[in-house]
C-alpha cells in the first residue's frame, strides 16, 4: 500500500471534466502502483479514513494520473476542494461482481442483454451500481425492472435516467 497526501482540486474547465473535484497521482506514485503502465486502472485503499475500492484512476499525460472524487467520497471524508488528504493505494486487480439478480433477469431478455453488451464495461458498471444503492428491496426490483426494460430499449444509463426523471413522468 502507497502512501502519500494530496490536495482536492476541481478542474474549472476541462470539457467533460469540467466541475470534477479531483487528487493527482504523481508520476512516481503511479509508477509504484503499476510500473510502466500508462492506461486507466482500478485501485482501492483510502481518502483519509474513507475506505474505497475499484475507484480508477485516469492518465492526463506525461505519467500523471487523477482519481475522481465523486460527492459521496468527499461526504464520507467530510472534505472539500482545497483539503489536504492522506491517501493509500494499491492496484485493485478484483473483477466487478454485478448484481446478480440483475444479471439473472437481463440473461431471460434476449434484446436487453445483447444491448448490454456491446456498452462499455464503466456503462455497464453503472446499471449494477444504481441498483446496489437502492435502499429497500422494493426499490432495487423496480431498478431492475427499469434498467433491463431501457436496455431492451437500447438506451444507455443516462437515457433511462432522463426517461425516468420526474419531469418526463408528470
Amino acid at each position: 500500500m502507497i502512501e502519500f497526501t494530496a490536495t482536492l482540486k476541481q478542474f474549472s474547465a476541462q470539457g467533460e471534466k469540467t466541475g470534477w473535484t479531483y487528487i493527482e497521482i504523481p508520476v512516481d506514485i503511479a509508477q509504484q502502483l503499476k510500473p510502466g503502465n500508462k492506461k486507466s486502472f482500478r485501485v482501492r485503499g483510502k481518502l483519509d479514513k474513507y475506505p474505497i475500492e475499484h475507484i480508477a484512476l485516469m492518465p492526463m499525460g506525461g505519467g500523471v494520473f487523477i482519481m475522481a472524487v465523486n460527492a459521496d467520497m468527499r461526504k464520507g471524508m467530510g472534505e472539500r476542494k482545497g483539503a489536504m488528504v492522506k491517501v493509500k493505494l494499491e492496484e485493485d486487480k478484483r473483477t466487478f461482481q454485478f448484481n446478480k439478480d440483475f444479471m439473472d433477469c437481463l440473461a431471460d431478455e434476449p434484446a436487453a442483454i445483447e444491448f448490454f453488451k456491446t456498452l462499455a464495461a464503466s456503462h455497464q458498471r453503472y446499471f449494477s451500481k444504481w441498483i446496489d444503492s437502492a435502499k429497500t428491496v422494493e426499490t432495487k426490483a423496480k431498478r431492475i425492472a427499469w434498467a433491463v426494460t431501457a436496455l431492451a430499449k437500447k438506451q444507455g444509463y443516462g437515457e433511462m435516467i432522463r426517461s425516468h426523471s420526474k419531469k418526463n413522468l408528470l
